[in-house]
């Protein structure tokens, strides 16, 4: 089935004629006979717009409940049964009332496009999703119902409805926009002639960006070349030199001239990563935040010829003009070439080109960049000159000492100590030792002897091959020996960039905050600098910070390092300790990109904790609605039936029946209380809100008050009051302890007391402790079970609704884990379950002298509890 075409009326601001033009549309098709059915339109009371729906079919809207209201809505299923040519659905961004299909109306307008229906819709420019930080600027109102912008791009066909602000506020004004009681204030707030201006330009603009898009399409696909001036575009060459500020701003007054033109800078890089000119990366960083804040864009290319390489971007981008800066090169050095400008002008074809002078004009553009001999280390290159300049006298010397030989042996011979120069030392120790040679041939071999001429033309001919053979077997052996360095460099760089690869596919990386400090200890390592900073900046006028680093004294600020790369649009990897060939910016680049990735896997990883967090506190508010419709219910339940006993009076109580009732409500109510507290305990370590006041904590004084709920009898304590003292909040341990003794009296059989005793572990590994255990002779917990009774909400085996919402023991470990303790559940010997408490013991005072003066009983005496 193929599928339908959207069309959609664009307007700037409510009350542009959308929705009438929508309608007006849908007469002229169905006048033509096309099956027109409306599924959705909104007149807002207006009468123009309601008039132009007589004649039209309307499908019943579907009418929904909500918060005691009833709404009217699309009703999808209805149009899809109808299955009209063209459906007229107004307000593409509209949110649909809960219990509709879809949450938005454009959802609704995709399943009917994708049934093959034609679809005809408004929206209004402040609705675009991407627009929403811009409206708001402009008009102060944050605009909740939004539709993706690739959704209406997709649009087959967009017509704008457009209204200057003056007829639009002359509209309002005679009532056919809004009721009267809002006129007045939509004239003072939202409907402001600068608002209505500016919404205007942006539904231009947005427009004009989407009919480029069809252009720039349309000629690639019918592969035009040539320049289509419908839009002026600026392109300004940049070589990271001196003058590319001016050339930017000169470029972005041009720019200004006309409105909607761009302003594109771009960079030509040679393909072996060195650049094309004799520019400074520095600078380039410097102009591209400059062409950002003038709001152009900023691109880089490559090419190994600059002037081919920028019309060619000139050309693909549909530009209008070029900007290049007058040539900073002497006049001696343009034997090297017309140069860039030159060429460009040139060869531009319908593309202006525009030549600004600047004051750096013909001062050098320093060296001409000459390739670079390989560097064959100072050892060998010592060798060579040696052997160059040194060989050929040393063998004239030898050469005299024995019988004379003929001119082609000494000239091979002299030869072959120019090959070994050349093996040895390189290009330039060869060349000078072919000099070298075929003077010391022609001053001694070469009649007549000891004269530099020569008298027989073959022996000229003969010196002139020697001293060229000689110089480009010294090119060959340098090529040999440069593509040996580059195949070795090559080799190590493979080698870097395949562990790189390999760590990233295995996932080798440290978990947690120690990825990013992985990767830029290998950066340091790798270029051998002193230390590394990834450092990140959310908005162009905000600070940079380190997100990572490695190394002393890393930078802060991209200017404080000598090398720096963007990794994305926020990060930069900066280095600092020595500036780096342009050969190792490619592998650097490789490095900045894991950079960037890891830095976005940690922000995904801790988004994904948020998220844990979140669906945790839901899974917990979610435990506690259930703990409050069932477990709190019942003593509320059995305090509402005793005291509706109590107040009936046709009855007649005995005291006793009276006592017992009111004793049945005081341990509703308590029990009540102690669930309620478990619940907001519970609340306040799920916040982190839980702050212990740690002091020194006597055990033999707050067990004791942690008996409170439970008969006095069904518990033995066993705390000595020799025990150290410990660090502890008293009240959060109170709570804790409390907890564990009414869980155990709970599950102990009758008769069977529950033994509370603590002992000092002077032997611990963590230092001095006390253990305090909770032992119950109940019927005991299963290994596999011990931290599953620790969880929130968490009852083990057959628990009885009523025994509680399975909170105390998960408020008991929260509560002494945030005073740097422990809680362990063991199984008793004998069965049963012990709950072993472990806290910090606080360390003993030195015994005092013999002699010291003794204390009044005052300050010793601890305070004992029943």
């Amino acid at each position: 089935m193929a599928r339908g075409r959207l069309r959609i009326y664009l307007g700037a601001a409510p009350g542009v004629g959308k929705t009438y033009a929508m309608l007006a549309e849908a007469h002229r098709r169905l006048a033509r006979g096309t099956d027109v059915a409306v599924g959705f339109v909104e007149t807002h009371g207006r009468p123009n717009t309601a008039e132009l729906l007589h004649g039209l079919e309307a499908v019943p809207r579907r009418v929904l409940e909500h918060r005691g209201a009833e709404f009217t809505e699309l009703d999808l299923d209805a149009l899809l049964a109808r299955r009209p040519q063209v459906a007229l659905v107004d307000e593409l961004a509209h949110t649909n009332v809960p219990g509709s299909r879809h949450a938005k109306r454009w959802q609704d307008v995709e399943e009917l496009l994708a049934a093959g229906v034609d679809v005809i819709s408004t929206v209004n420019i402040q609705h675009l999703e991407s627009l929403g930080d811009v409206v708001e600027g402009i008009t102060g109102v944050r605009q909740r119902e939004t539709v993706p912008d690739e959704v209406v791009r997709r649009a087959d066909q967009i017509e704008l409805v457009d209204m200057s602000p003056q007829a639009l506020r002359r509209r309002l004004a005679h009532g056919n926009v809004y009721a009267p009681e809002k006129i007045d204030a939509a004239l003072s707030n939202y409907f402001r002639p600068g608002n209505l201006t500016a919404l205007r330009e942006l539904a231009l603009l947005w427009t004009a960006d989407r009919v480029d898009e069809y252009l720039q399409r349309y000629r690639a696909e019918q592969g035009i070349d040539s320049t289509w001036q419908a839009r002026e575009r600026i392109v300004v060459g940049l070589t990271g030199g001196p003058e590319g500020a001016t050339l930017i701003r000169r470029a972005a007054r041009i720019a200004a001239k006309g409105s909607g033109s761009e302003l594109l800078a771009v960079h030509i890089s040679r393909s072996d990563g060195l650049a094309a000119g004799s520019g400074s990366p520095q600078a380039l960083i410097e102009q591209h935040a400059l062409v950002e804040s003038l709001g152009g864009t900023f691109h880089t290319v490559l090419g190994d010829d600059p002037a081919p390489a920028l019309l060619d971007f000139a050309r693909g981008v549909n530009a209008t003009q070029i900007v290049l800066g007058s040539s900073r090169r002497k006049p001696w050095q343009y034997v090297y070439g017309p140069g860039v400008g030159s060429t460009v002008a040139r060869d531009s074809g319908d593309i202006d080109v525009h030549i600004v002078t600047h004051e750096h004009v013909a001062h050098g553009r320093g060296r001409i960049p000459i390739r670079k001999v390989t560097d064959l280390g100072r050892p060998r290159a010592v060798a060579g000159w040696l052997i160059g300049v040194g060989g050929p006298p040393l063998l004239a010397l030898l050469l005299n000492q024995l019988s004379r030989t003929a001119l082609p042996t000494d000239m091979l011979l002299f030869f072959s100590v120019t090959v070994c120069a050349a093996l040895v030392g390189g290009l330039f120790p060869a060349i000078a030792s072919a000099i070298v040679g075929s003077t010391a041939l022609n001053y001694w071999f070469t009649p007549p002897v000891h004269r530099l001429t020569i008298s027989d033309p073959q022996n000229i001919l003969a010196v002139a091959i020697f001293t060229v053979v000689g110089i480009a077997v010294a090119t060959v052996v340098d090529v040999a020996a440069r593509r040996t360095h580059e195949a070795s460099r090559s080799q190590a760089e493979a080698q870097t960039l395949s562990t790189l690869v390999g760590t990233v596919l295995r996932g080798g990386w440290p978990t947690g905050d120690g990825m990013l400090k992985a990767l830029l200890d290998q950066v340091r390592e790798t270029f051998q600098v002193d230390s590394v900073a990834l450092l990140e900046r959310r908005h162009e006028f905000d600070p940079w910070h380190a997100i990572a680093d490695s190394g002393p004294n890393p930078p802060e600020h991209p200017e404080d390092g000598q090398v720096d790369v963007p990794a994305g649009k926020t990060l930069a990897l900066v280095l600092r300790g020595r500036v780096l060939p342009a050969s190792d910016r490619r592998l650097l680049g490789a490095f900045a990109a894991q950079a960037a990735v890891l830095a976005e896997r940690e922000q995904l990883v801790k988004e994904a904790a948020a998220a844990r967090r979140q669906a945790e506190g839901n899974r917990i508010r979610t435990a506690l609605l259930a703990a409050v419709s069932h477990d709190l219910r019942t003593p509320l339940a059995g305090i509402k039936a005793a005291v509706s006993s109590l107040r009936a009076e046709d009855v007649q109580w005995s005291p006793a029946d009276e006592a017992e009732l009111l004793a049945g409500i005081e341990a509703g109510a308590d029990r009540l209380d102690h669930l309620i507290n478990n619940l907001l305990d519970m609340s306040r370590l799920q916040t982190g809100t839980v702050t212990p006041l740690i002091q020194e904590v006597d055990l033999d004084e707050v067990v004791p008050f942690a008996l409170g709920g439970v008969p006095l009898e069904s518990v033995r304590l066993e705390v000595p009051e020799s025990l150290p003292m410990v660090s502890a909040d008293a009240g959060l341990l109170e709570r804790a302890l409390a907890n564990l003794i009414e869980n155990a009296v709970k599950y102990s059989p009758p008769g069977q007391r529950v033994l509370v005793r603590a002992d000092a572990l002077d032997a611990s590994p963590a230092g001095e402790r006390v253990e305090l255990r909770v032992v119950d002779r109940g019927p005991g917990v299963p290994e596999e079970a011990k931290e599953k009774i620790f969880a929130p909400f968490q009852r083990y085996g057959d628990a009885p609704r009523g025994a509680g919402v399975g909170l105390g023991l998960a408020v008991a470990r929260g509560f002494v884990e945030s005073m740097g303790g422990s809680i362990t559940a063991e199984d008793t010997p004998g069965g049963g379950l012990t709950m072993v408490v472990s806290l910090p013991a606080v360390a003993r005072a030195p015994d005092p002298p013999a002699d010291a003066p003794a204390l009044t009983s005052l300050n010793l005496r601890k305070t004992e509890h029943a």
